[in-house]
């Protein structure tokens, strides 16, 4: 069984890889500011979150599974809103490290120690109760270094609409940690309206539940009731991972989203899945997909041995791993072995000393060693006449996804600081640039909150209110989405503006007016697909008044 969190990290580690994060930069910007699940607004300082789980004061135990749903929705959308929530993993570490138990309910004195632990400057409590058939949930913040706690924040609605209330409640959170925040709570909302609350609940009991046969069928639940549940395929592929259903893992690992924040993750242990299934084209594939935007060495060393499996040269892969991380063995024994299988006999031996220089007790490295020096010789029995044979390269079983986010979350500094230095004019640009990125693929809060800055540098860009008005009449608000609109028209022609008028007109009823903003689109843009589908409602709508 293998262990997807192996380590703890905090700031200390964050800092040690800055180096790992300016080196994987370019890389990054190359696959676009968008692909980035998380990311502070310029002048945002950074701000480490522990939310615990609530308390549950219903005094129904049915509902205890919505103690740990309080921390997923609101970490979710405090990620999307450009802050570091701890993952819950990153908690569960923490109170095996301080001998908890993982189903305490912490006090405050406890919950600081938690803080502490993780390096954390805010812990979320909170607790929710039922109203008649509806639910109120509260939440406070708690600032670690001051020990001051603030007021509490609460939302409330129908128990079917739970995620919105949690949703509702981030909102408020998130204006607290930061009172300049102008990202709309319609926005918030939006962000988990496509998650059905039945399959959510199962997701929630299937990575609580202490048996495992349980956790997989509430697992598979999720998935049956919400076929594109990203989260709840991770968790499933998790489960059939540690379980060594390697084919099963696989195919529940290809099924999360390119967009979620695990879809690295993801990409590596589906990797993992089919070099232990024999898939070793497709695991090649998955681990290359990773690499094209996370270049670390245990993606790279993978790669590599993938390579090999199918009987390919893999020394390139394997260089690179040990360039990446030269402090690791088992890269400078995959390179050796790699070396030799290609006849470079003297290199191969020049790296295998410094294999046994990082791990002198490694046997197998001094079997090859010995065998390599001396290969007319006849092999002796046990480690030696096993390493006469052509030996496996090894592969590295776990990821290092907390790494990348620490790298993320300092390139997004980095990123702040060069958008800081630009001329207010290029910073809107460049912002509404990013945002475009998230909108097109349906990440609302993380479009409007960075055409939002885009307005705060420079009210005069076209582009940045048009994607208001568009994430706006996403979220339902049609009147700030016309203002939008017409903000944008009043600064330039814009096919996309006319669209969004367009559609809410018709939405109206007025079909006059949404045919007129239908053929300024149409004349901006005449291939634009969404200007032709416009129309087309439009003839269709004025041919049934006939």
């Amino acid at each position: 069984m293998h262990n997807f969190h192996s380590s703890r990290l905090n700031r200390n580690s964050a800092r040690a890889i800055l180096g790992l994060a300016l080196v994987l930069s370019a890389s990054i910007c190359a696959y676009g500011q968008a692909e980035k699940g998380s990311g502070s607004p310029a002048g945002r300082p950074e701000r480490i979150l522990l939310v615990l789980p609530f308390d549950n004061r219903t005094g129904q135990p049915s509902l205890e599974w919505i103690r740990e749903a309080a921390p997923e929705i609101l970490g979710s959308r405090l990620v999307s809103a450009g802050f570091a929530p701890m993952s819950r993993a990153d908690r569960q570490y923490a109170l095996d490290h301080l001998g908890l138990p993982q189903g305490f309910h912490p006090s405050r004195a406890s919950s600081l120690k938690l803080a502490e632990t993780l390096d954390a400057d805010s812990i979320v409590v909170g607790s929710y109760l039922t109203d008649g058939t509806g639910i109120v949930a509260e939440a406070r913040l708690v600032d670690v270094p001051r020990l001051r706690m603030s007021e509490p924040v609460t939302a409330r609605g129908e128990m079917r609409d739970l995620i919105a209330v949690f949703d509702s409640l981030a909102w408020k959170l998130t204006r607290q940690l930061d009172p300049g925040f102008n990202v709309a709570q319609e926005t918030f909302v939006a962000a988990g309206a496509g998650l059905h609350l039945d399959a959510f609940e199962q997701y929630i009991r299937g990575i609580t539940e202490p048996d495992q046969a349980e956790r997989l069928r509430h697992l598979n639940q999720a998935v049956t009731l919400s076929p594109g549940f990203s989260q709840a395929w991770m968790a499933l592929g998790r489960e059939d991972y540690n379980g060594q259903q390697y084919e099963q893992a696989a195919a529940a690992f290809a099924k999360v989203g390119r967009n979620d924040p695990d879809a690295l993750q993801a990409g590596f242990y589906r990797g993992l899945a089919l070099l232990f299934s024999g898939g070793y084209d497709q695991a090649e594939e998955a681990f290359g997909g990773v690499a094209r935007i996370l270049p670390l060495a245990e993606v790279l060393n993978n790669q590599g041995v993938a390579v090999s499996r199918r009987g390919k040269d893999g020394t390139a892969l394997f260089r690179q791993a040990v360039a990446a991380d030269p402090n690791k063995s088992d890269y400078h024994f995959n390179l050796a072995v790699s070396l030799n299988r290609q006849g470079n006999g003297p290199e191969a031996l020049k790296v295998l000393a410094q294999c046994l220089r990082l791990r002198p007790n490694d046997t197998e490295a001094q079997g090859l060693d010995r065998n390599w020096t001396a290969p007319a010789a006849a092999p002796t029995e046990g480690t030696d006449a096993e390493a006469k044979a052509d030996p496996l390269e090894r592969i590295v079983r776990t990821f290092d996804a907390q790494a990348f986010r620490q790298a993320a979350l300092m390139l997004d500094q980095v990123d702040a600081a060069g958008l800081a230095a630009l001329p207010p004019l290029d910073r809107a640009q460049k912002l509404a640039g990013q945002a475009k990125g998230y909108l097109d693929r349906g990440l609302l809060l993380e479009a409007e909150r960075l055409y939002q800055s885009s307005v705060a540098a420079d009210a005069k860009i076209a582009e940045a209110h048009t994607g208001l008005a568009q994430v706006r009449e996403r979220t339902g608000d049609a009147e700030t989405a016309r203002k939008e609109a017409r903000a944008a028209l009043e600064l330039g022609p814009s096919a996309d503006a006319y669209l969004v008028l367009g559609r809410l007109d018709i939405a109206a009823g007025d079909t006059s007016d949404a045919g007129r903003e239908a053929d300024e689109a149409l004349k901006l843009a005449p291939e634009n697909r969404a200007a032709q589908e416009l129309r087309r409602q439009i003839e269709a709508r004025e041919d049934q008044k006939k």
